[in-house]
């Protein structure tokens, strides 16, 4: 897999400069528009592909992706459970997709949804946020239901090495209702996600400012339900196109957001391929839907 040509910032692996993500994020958008594609070799996709379930097939998938979405969509998110099945071999494929993205406009937000306590956290830190972290990506996703305090390691090497992370609140699955819409002290545990992220970049400067490095995950398929006013960070929200949502939902579910939306769709996109152009079409042709819907709701 070879890399994407150096991108216009000349920054290198993990040199941001003082460029946090959310000021990188907004600049990115504003040229690229909002979609995240996700990038998700499962084996019925690299069967539709015409390529073998097994380590060729997915670096000539991530070969595919790269060419296609290298500077065409603001943000590109691979699921690592994808590259994880095919071991070792897989992480280095991951790794060397995460690299090629890296000299290009286009952001990576790795999925990993990572959360734990103390010592094990920091280690989830250094490998995916911290200065010179293996599989460093521009954000990754992480799991707060072991409290929201035990990402405080995760966050200060983040915030350290200029990356960013979205904190899952109220996903998309309908599984997650049980625990997410639970009460606790008189509000959803879901809500105390999104607080308690606002809070984190209240206290980094964003609650007047940039935009923060603090985002959270809210999916695009139903009504969710939350205040969200405060958390001057980015919403990632999965669920657009074949799990259902379209442009107008995600418009409309997340008006009084104040930050902004990555809509997400991987199946919907990655189905035109394996032809690069395709791709790229596929994405392009759905990032100026969002944009015409997020223009009609004003």
């Amino acid at each position: 897999m070879s890399a994407a040509p150096d991108g216009p910032d000349g920054f290198g692996d993990d040199g941001f400069g003082d460029d946090g993500f959310g000021a990188r994020l907004v600049r990115t958008t504003d040229a690229l528009g909002t979609l995240c594609v996700g990038i998700d070799p499962h084996p019925s996709l690299l069967a539709e592909w015409g390529l073998t379930d097994d380590v060729d097939g997915l670096a000539r998938f991530c070969d595919g992706c790269l060419a296609a979405f290298a500077g065409a969509v603001a943000v590109v998110k691979p699921q690592s459970a994808f590259f994880e099945r095919h071991g070792s071999a897989g992480v280095a494929v991951l790794e060397r997709l995460l690299a090629g993205f890296a000299g290009s406009p286009t952001l990576t937000l790795l999925d990993v949804k990572r959360g734990d306590i103390g010592s094990t956290m920091d280690g989830y830190a250094d490998a995916y946020l911290g200065v010179g972290a293996p599989l460093g990506a521009d954000a990754v996703t992480l799991s707060p239901y072991l409290g929201f305090g035990s990402l405080a390691p995760a966050l200060g090497a983040a915030r350290e090495a200029g990356r960013g992370v979205f904190v899952l609140a109220r996903t998309s699955n309908p599984e997650g209702g049980p625990v997410q819409l639970a009460d606790w002290a008189g509000r959803s545990v879901a809500q105390g996600i999104v607080d308690g992220a606002a809070a984190a970049n209240a206290a980094a400067g964003a609650a007047d400012g940039p935009l923060g490095d603090v985002g959270v995950v809210i999916g695009a398929t139903h009504d969710h339900g939350l205040d969200l006013s405060a958390l001057r960070g980015a919403v990632l929200a999965p669920g657009l196109g074949a799990q259902g949502a379209g442009p107008a939902d995600v418009a409309d579910r997340f008006a009084g957001l104040s930050g902004l939306v990555l809509p997400t769709a991987s199946r919907s996109v990655l189905r035109a391929g394996p032809e690069p152009a395709a791709l790229r079409g596929a994405a392009e042709s759905l990032r100026d839907e969002l944009a015409a819907a997020r223009a009609a709701a004003g």
